[in-house]
């Protein structure tokens, strides 16, 4: 049985400026989307379309894409723990959405916010939107692992209980004295590092309009559906119906519509 390291969540004190870690794992994330989508575009078809028209790919695509995504993680991030996991207590208390600073961040909202920065991106820049979405989401999961790390650091989202034999099995401070699946880690392993070989992977070769996309809906909706077996549920949820978790039920569509849209992608005749 381990003993969660209990981190200070202030990684540099700079006079009344607090650098915090969960900051810096936000940073870490966008840096290596950066990188990642640079070398994205030597990856067909982008190469085979570089140039400097709107409708071509290019270097200042990657830093467009990366700002709205992250205005997409953000806000619909936000939005998205409101409306799905505290309807009723912001619709009684609507200034406190804007508290960002509280906590609170739903990654399935974060992901309906970036596919609405895609929309907006692939109609003003004239690029078909699942071509936008294939080139981003193979680096997308980097960001994953980096969230989780920051969430391990701050000894938030621990797992369910665990038996007291398993070796890695973790105490939190604010969580009793039993010990917990240390769920963050599970989650940075799963839909960070793994998802983000198979992706990668997958990606490299060209592959038809969409399909990138949908292998990711499925792979992600997978590996954080078995991930939510061993994390603890949000506490004035609990568990749904069927015995699923809300972080489950919001796989569900994920994993059936990204399966339908591979399904659908590979019928059709038309390539990146």
């Amino acid at each position: 049985m381990l003993i969660h390291p209990q981190i200070n969540p202030v990684a540099l004190q700079l006079g009344p400026l607090a650098i915090h870690w969960y900051g810096l794992t936000y940073l870490a994330a966008f840096g290596l989307f950066l990188l990642l989508a640079r070398q994205r575009l030597h990856h067909q078809p982008f190469a085979r379309l570089a140039g400097n028209a709107p409708s071509q790919w290019k270097k200042q695509d990657v830093e467009d894409i990366l700002f709205l995504g992250v205005m997409g993680v953000i806000l619909g991030g936000r939005l998205g723990y409101c409306l799905f996991y505290k309807p009723m207590y912001y619709a009684a208390h609507p200034l406190e959405i804007f508290a960002v600073w509280q906590g609170g961040m739903s990654f399935h909202g974060g992901f309906l916010g970036v596919i609405a920065a895609a929309i907006w991106y692939s109609y003003s820049r004239k690029k078909p939107f699942w071509q936008v979405m294939d080139f981003g989401v193979p680096c997308a999961p980097t960001g994953l692992a980096a969230g989780r790390i920051g969430n391990f650091i701050n000894g938030e989202l621990p797992g369910r209980l665990a038996d007291p034999s398993l070796p890695w099995g973790m105490v939190f401070r604010g969580y009793g004295d039993a010990p917990r699946h240390p769920s963050q880690i599970y989650q940075f392993l799963l839909e960070g590092l793994l998802l983000f070989v198979v992706m990668w992977i997958y990606a490299r070769k060209e592959r038809k309009q969409g399909q990138v996309a949908a292998v990711f809906f499925v792979g992600y909706g997978i590996l954080r559906f078995a991930a939510e077996f061993f994390r603890e549920p949000d506490a004035h949820l609990g568990i749904l119906s069927l015995g699923m978790s809300m972080g489950q039920w919001l796989c569900v569509p994920m994993i059936s519509g990204g399966a339908a849209l591979w399904i659908w992608f590979n019928k059709s005749n038309t390539n990146k």
